[in-house]
């Protein structure tokens, strides 16, 4: 398939998913503050199911030979689990900060809030900075020195492999008990039955699927004719990848920085976070709902600041986001993605109850 045809339907995913956010407050960090704050579980039913569903639907490509989930970014066997925990750590502490992670972000630009165009800069510029920069020196020779090489992967069908079960009925045993059991367990409140909680979910949860089928199936070839190897088209990180919003808003800046350069062009990354924005604001301008929003303080403005670069190096560190390692990650069943998600639930329900203790203070 032409390149230009896997860019434009990473396009319209993406586009699909920013209009999904859009309408049914698909958002991460919300999810964690309305347990804390209401004890209200909707909108983390409504993640767990696009979890839960992602999981299934990878699978599904995975056993019919569509894709390799092994040739994905996430289930190398280098387990850099220190990574994971302080990058998902900065990752849930910097969400609530900035009001939003690296999706919603996007999504808020759409609906028109400026202080996420300044969030989207300065995470952008960390991320690069965590990538390739100062902080990628620390994070490369500290963070990343603590590690566990599973040579069989550590996605958890190998290692149930290791531990003496057949590789079929370990592969099916882990889709199937954490898949399906995630999906029964948001599907079995009747409660959450509602229009934007199944939209948010299953439309969600479909949409991880659909990319990893562009990316990993349209997007792969056997034999690249520059390089006589294999390759997947415009991803930057030369591997199969479905959506996630850390790296690609370095890329863009990149991009944008050096547009003369020829060598720089759109990648899977960047078509997914042009996507996400431009579907939230058709929805935003189709519903009337679109507001321009400025910072209110000082104290708003440092807070989105410190939370933007806190997402930035926390969202590398950790290889992906609340989208990223959290929903795309997980679906390969890879225990990094599962740390990571557990450390950025973890952090951010910690940080927002300090904020309240803080509030509660003051008052």
């Amino acid at each position: 398939m032409p390149t230009s045809s896997v860019l434009w339907l990473a396009f319209a995913i993406a586009v699909i998913f920013g209009a999904i956010g859009q309408k049914t407050h698909f958002c991460t960090m919300g999810a964690v503050s309305d347990i804390v704050n209401m004890e209200d579980w909707s909108r983390m039913r409504m993640w767990l199911l696009a979890i839960g569903i992602a999981i299934l639907g990878a699978a599904g490509l995975h056993a019919t030979g569509l894709i390799d989930l092994g040739k994905s970014i996430y289930r190398t066997p280098n387990f850099i689990w220190l990574s994971y925990l302080v990058g998902g750590a900065c990752f849930g502490v910097g969400m609530v900060l900035a009001s939003g992670c690296g999706s919603k972000t996007l999504i808020r630009i759409g609906g028109g809030n400026l202080k996420s165009v300044v969030v989207f800069i300065v995470l952008g510029l960390v991320a690069y900075m965590t990538m390739r920069g100062v902080f990628g020196v620390f994070r490369v020779n500290v963070l990343d020195k603590f590690a566990v090489n599973l040579s069989g992967g550590q996605d958890l069908p190998a290692l149930l492999t290791r531990a003496g079960l057949g590789e079929q009925l370990a592969f099916w045993l882990a889709v199937l008990g954490i898949g399906g059991g995630l999906t029964a367990f948001a599907l079995l409140k009747k409660d959450f039955w509602t229009l934007d909680n199944l939209l948010g979910g299953l439309g969600t949860g479909l949409l991880i699927v659909a990319a990893w089928y562009v990316s990993g199936h349209l997007g792969y070839l056997a034999e690249h004719p520059d390089t006589l190897e294999e390759a997947f088209l415009t991803t930057n990180s030369g591997r199969m990848e479905a959506l996630s919003f850390v790296a690609p808003q370095a890329y863009t800046l990149e991009l944008l920085l050096l547009w003369s350069d020829a060598s720089r062009t759109i990648s899977f990354g960047i078509a997914t976070l042009l996507g996400v924005i431009a579907g939230s604001l058709a929805w935003s301008l189709l519903t009337r709902s679109f507001r321009w929003e400025g910072f209110v303080s000082i104290e708003d403005t440092a807070n989105h600041l410190i939370g933007a670069a806190l997402m930035g190096f926390g969202g590398v560190t950790a290889m992906g986001c609340t989208i990223g390692q959290g929903i795309s990650g997980f679906s390969t069943l890879a225990l990094g993605s599962i740390v990571t998600f557990l450390a950025i639930v973890g952090a951010a329900a910690a940080m927002l109850k300090f904020q309240y203790w803080r509030l509660m203070r003051e008052a």
